[in-house]
């Protein structure tokens, strides 16, 4: 599941309001564990694009 999640993040990154969506779905999605690793790979690949919209779902999903 995680590595699905990573490749519908990557082909809608181009809208920051899919990207959203999609990264909540994935939250609500994966176990605990995987989304400490989602959360670190979303950072370095799309940190410098959606900063806000990763601190903002990372921190509602208190991981």
């Amino acid at each position: 599941m995680l590595k699905y999640a990573k490749q519908v993040l990557s082909k809608v990154s181009f809208d920051k309001n899919l990207f959203e969506k999609e990264l909540l779905k994935a939250i609500k999605l994966l176990l605990p564990v995987e989304i400490l690793e989602l959360k670190e790979w979303c950072y370095k690949k799309f940190g410098h694009l959606y900063r806000s919209i990763l601190d903002r779902c990372f921190i509602q999903a208190s991981v």
